[in-house]
Formats: structure tokens, C-alpha cells, sequence
């Protein structure tokens, strides 16, 4: 596997999240002695630093084909990542602590593709188990229950079914009056209570029959509607005046 270096410092500093990260102690290839570094795990690689400030990673783990087992250590709690090739370096790290390093250990152990290949294909099986228990529930029925629709109401049926109109509407003053169709289209004997034909759809409100006013009427109701409003501009500034005076004199009164 080629691995470039410099993509590798950028993934490992960058700000993607990572699936765990502290410090552990790395026992050394050459020497046994356990070196304080700073680990962190992204996807399938391990990636360990000098410090927890520093630039570039002193190296990585691919943690693929490896098993993550704990090991007898001169320094406690530790455990051992073990690749499966004759040649292949086992590492050996060990936590401060036992949860630390049960979360590491866990953590490590799910971090590799097979891991994923395998919760993917139990997955499958689940839902392959659940897809022939709800098909044999149905009674064999091989199409799948369309979508669930509520029954429309009357008032819905009504909207979606309007009354049919006649062609021409018969015109009073000039405007098309609703009543003259009902009535129209009455049967003799029927009533017009309820305010719905035989099919039951709504029928439209009658309009109230048009007054003829004469030239002078409405002359006058033009003049008076401007007194009529100050007079009752007046008499309502009147009250609201006197309340207001009644409410100041209670206040004071109720003041120690």
C-alpha cells in the first residue's frame, strides 16, 4: 500500500472529528522502554504524535487485519495491536487507567473495514428476517400496503363536487341574483331549509333584494352622514371624559 505523507499529516491535523484521542504510553521496536505519545484514531488509521501540539504525526497504524487483545506488560494496563503476517510488528501501548483503556481497546476494534463489513451484512440479514415476517403477516400478498389516506368528510365531498351553474343568470338592476335560480330550479313541495340541493352540495347564500333609492334619498344620506357622525363623535368624548374624571377621583381616594 502507498500511503502519501503529506496527505497523511493533513488528514491527521485537519478538522475532521476523530473516533478517539489521548495520550498513551508506545513501547519502542528497538527498545522496551514506553514512550508518552499522543494517539489519534481516524476511520481505520492510528495516528500518533510526540505532543499534543505538534504539526506532523511521528507515525501511523493501518488497522486493518490486525486483532486488538490485552497483554501481559511490565506496565499496567496495557494491550497489544497483533497483525496476522510472520514478519508483521505487533505494537504494544498501555492506558493510564483501566476505563481509558477499555474505551481504546473497544474503539480500536471497530475501527477496521471487515468490522463495518460485518455489521453491514448482520444488518442485511435483520432486515431481510423483518421484510419476510411483515410479507407473511400480510397474507402472502406480494404488493405492499399502499399508503394510508384519510376518508374524505361531507364538507370535503361538497368542495370537490361544486353545484353546476346555468349558462345565463337572470339579472336584477343590472347584477345576477342567486335567488332567482334557486328558485328556478325548485321542485314544487320541496323547502329551501338546509342550505343543500338533492345531492347534497352546498347551495350559495340568497342575496337581499336591492333597494331603489331616488336621487333625493340619496342626496340626503349624504348630507346628514357627516352630522350624525360628530354627534356621535360628541357624545361618546362626553362619556369617555366622565369615566376617565370618575376613575382620577377614585384613584385619589383609595391614595393614603
Amino acid at each position: 500500500m502507498k500511503l502519501n505523507e503529506r496527505s497523511l499529516a493533513f488528514y491527521a491535523t485537519c478538522d475532521s472529528p476523530a473516533d478517539n484521542a489521548g495520550f498513551l504510553y508506545k513501547r519502542g521496536e528497538r527498545h522496551t522502554a514506553y514512550h508518552r505519545r499522543w494517539f489519534v484514531l481516524k476511520g481505520n488509521m492510528l495516528f500518533y504524535f510526540e505532543e499534543r501540539d505538534s504539526r506532523e504525526p511521528v507515525g501511523v497504524i493501518v488497522l486493518e487485519g490486525c486483532n486488538v487483545e490485552l497483554c501481559d506488560s511490565a506496565e499496567g494496563f496495557a494491550f497489544a495491536i497483533r497483525f496476522g503476517g510472520a514478519k508483521s510488528r505487533t505494537y504494544v501501548l498501555a492506558a493510564e487507567s483501566q476505563e481509558t483503556m477499555e474505551s481504546w481497546v473497544k474503539s480500536l476494534s471497530r475501527a477496521s473495514f471487515d468490522y463495518m463489513r460485518l455489521v453491514v451484512r448482520e444488518l442485511e440479514k435483520q432486515l431481510q428476517e423483518m421484510s419476510r415476517g411483515l410479507a407473511g403477516g400480510s397474507g402472502g400478498s406480494r404488493e405492499p400496503p399502499g399508503p394510508w389516506k384519510p376518508k374524505p368528510s361531507g364538507l370535503e365531498q361538497s368542495w370537490e363536487r361544486p353545484p353546476a351553474l346555468p349558462a345565463f343568470l337572470p339579472k336584477e338592476n343590472g347584477c345576477a341574483v342567486w335567488n332567482n335560480v334557486l328558485e328556478a330550479e325548485r321542485l314544487p313541495g320541496t323547502s329551501g331549509s338546509g342550505g343543500h340541493d338533492e345531492e347534497g352540495s352546498p347551495r350559495p347564500p340568497p342575496l337581499p333584494p336591492r333597494r331603489r333609492v331616488l336621487n333625493g334619498e340619496a342626496a340626503a344620506a349624504v348630507a346628514e352622514s357627516p352630522s350624525t357622525f360628530c354627534r356621535l363623535h360628541e357624545q361618546y368624548s362626553r362619556e369617555v371624559a366622565r369615566l376617565r374624571q370618575d376613575w382620577q377621583q377614585r384613584r385619589r381616594g383609595c391614595r393614603p
